[in-house]
């Protein structure tokens, strides 16, 4: 029997449903999991373990618990490595501009200049042994957030199959993982909607179909601030603490494990859409759909023909 639920987190509403004889004891142990997710990785409450690393910035090593130790160790080798926008050790910018909270502001380019220092992985200094993360300069923050969902994701899928589920979902908004048939309809395939950027939410741009894979989307559309009569949205350059100035409106990326489309699309969305297909397109296992500012899409050579 299939169940589903829902529950407010992560400032979304997260969906999951499982194919299981116990399927509500797997769902309530799965949110009770993303719940303890969320107070160990926040970068948003000051009692989470990741904000405590954050407080002792120039302090202290902090010891921490191994998925933690795990995500940040990823993220600080695909910060260095990357050649794009992601870098986990964004946190001040974020906190400077706050998009999507209701303090938040275009800060002065002085005050901009002063936080582009901090925002430097080398500077996370990591002990495997000890299991301890350390940032060497008072003032630096790590923020997960282009990470956590996606490795969130493929962890709750895991606890499903480890239960022997036979399929099922876990949607943390903008962030799909499935596997498994879908009970909703006769082919199996699940129905994935990306949204139209250019319209309110709910409206899509299209539909995908697909089973035993994640989409992932990020996107220019829902946070965002006005100021000196420009737009501007919360993904940013760490290399000069503005938002990003290209093409794209929205990228989608496909692919096997969740944590894999939030690192693509994250490293990518510096680049104009062309960029994006042609890198892609050269890239085993991964696909993507890219929208523009001017409601152009254009998708890698296998991304719609196989859906």
């Amino acid at each position: 029997m299939f169940k589903e639920n829902s529950i407010k987190l992560m400032g979304t509403v997260i969906r999951c449903g499982v194919a299981h004889p116990f399927g509500d004891t797997l769902l309530t142990e799965a949110f009770r999991r993303l719940t303890d997710y969320e107070k160990t990785f926040s970068a948003n409450d000051d009692q989470s373990l990741l904000m405590t690393i954050n407080q002792n910035a120039g302090i202290k090593a902090i010891q921490v618990p191994a998925e933690l130790f795990e995500l940040i160790e990823m993220g600080k080798k695909e910060s260095l490595t990357s050649g794009g926008l992601l870098n986990i050790a964004i946190g001040p910018l974020i906190k400077l501009w706050h998009i999507g909270f209701k303090d938040s502001q275009k800060p002065s380019d002085d005050k901009i200049k002063q936080v582009l220092p901090l925002i430097d992985p080398e500077k996370i200094q990591l002990d495997k042994q000890q299991q301890t993360v350390f940032l060497l300069v008072k003032g630096m923050e790590i923020d997960l957030g282009a990470l956590a969902k996606g490795y969130f994701a493929d962890k709750i899928i895991a606890y499903f199959k480890s239960e022997k589920a036979t399929s099922g979902f876990i949607d943390l908004g903008g962030n799909v993982l499935t596997f498994g048939d879908s009970p909703k309809d006769s082919s199996g395939l699940w129905k994935i909607g990306i949204q139209n950027p250019a319209l309110p939410r709910g409206n899509n741009a299209l539909v995908l179909n697909l089973k035993n894979l994640s989409v992932v989307t990020s996107g220019i559309y829902e946070r965002k601030i006005k100021a000196d009569g420009q737009v501007f949205h919360h993904i940013f350059d760490s290399k000069t603490g503005y938002p990003v100035e290209n093409d794209l409106a929205s990228l989608t990326i496909i692919s096997e494990k969740s944590l894999d489309g939030e690192i693509w699309t994250t490293k990518l969305f510096g680049k104009k859409a062309a960029e994006v297909i042609r890198e892609l397109n050269n890239i085993p296992n991964i696909e993507a759909i890219v929208i523009t500012k001017d409601n152009q899409m254009a998708s890698t050579t296998n991304a719609l023909a196989q859906f």
